[in-house]
């Protein structure tokens, strides 16, 4: 299979001090990735390295081109789209307001078509597009962060911790939608989640991150079953972990 995205020798720090060191991972058409590891592991500082958020050493490909110096705002027009840890939509503006910021770059028809489609796709969030964001629950503001960034028609969705703070069915609830935008489409995902067990329900292959590089990567296939994880964790992370 074809490679989206390659990244090689990915390298960050801040001020002197390295968060990522030497990483390498590839995403595939269609593909859910996901980076695992404990906290401050270097794992969103990968995603913002590739959403180009920090200044980075290395090379990333995407679609056969490299990226090199180009802003955040032109890998967005290049397919590229991060939702940052804590959802971080605008509180004050309105559910429609905030999908309209997700596509500020679309004509007026094609912005309409998307907001249709993103309402389609999280019905919760669907009678409250005149509302204030901040009226919306911890769920239903990660799903409007989500179609936030469905708006401008990514083509890999970098995703940082969708679990965090919610209760449990809404957790199942919002990886129950992630679930059905793969089957609608090709897009590609590279997923940051501490739930790993709903993360093994989506993702085709994990990569372990362990004080900022990789460790390990296995295929999905290869950690099925409590006991097979429950080793791969112990070996890449132990009780880092």
């Amino acid at each position: 299979m074809s490679k989206l995205l390659q990244a090689q020798g990915l390298s960050v720090s801040y001020g002197i001090l390295p968060a990522v060191r030497d990483v390498a991972i590839d995403v595939g058409p269609g593909a859910v990735v996901a980076l695992l590891g404990a906290n401050g592991a270097g794992k969103s500082t990968i995603l913002k390295a590739i959403a180009g958020l920090v200044p980075t050493q290395g090379e990333i490909i995407f679609d056969g081109e490299t990226l090199g110096t180009l802003s955040t705002r032109q890998r967005v027009r290049r397919g590229i789209v991060y939702v940052p840890e804590g959802r971080q939509i605008v509180a004050t503006l309105s559910v429609g307001e905030n999908l309209t910021l997700g596509g500020y770059h679309l004509d007026r028809p094609t912005l309409r078509q998307r907001s249709e489609m993103v309402l389609g796709l999280f019905p919760e969030i669907a009678n409250c597009v005149h509302s204030p964001a901040w009226m919306l629950s911890g769920g239903e503001q990660q799903m409007l962060a989500i179609g936030r960034a469905l708006m401008s028609g990514p083509r890999l969705l970098l995703l940082d911790e969708p679990s965090l703070g919610l209760a449990p069915l809404l957790v199942k609830r919002v990886f129950e939608r992630l679930n059905t935008i793969r089957q609608m489409s090709a897009l590609s995902v590279v997923l940051v989640e501490q739930n790993f067990r709903m993360t093994m329900q989506l993702a085709d292959d994990v990569y372990f991150v362990r004080s900022g590089g990789i460790v390990g990567h296995r295929g999905a296939a290869e950690l099925q079953g409590p006991a097979a994880r429950e080793q791969a964790i112990e070996s890449y992370l132990g009780a880092a972990h």
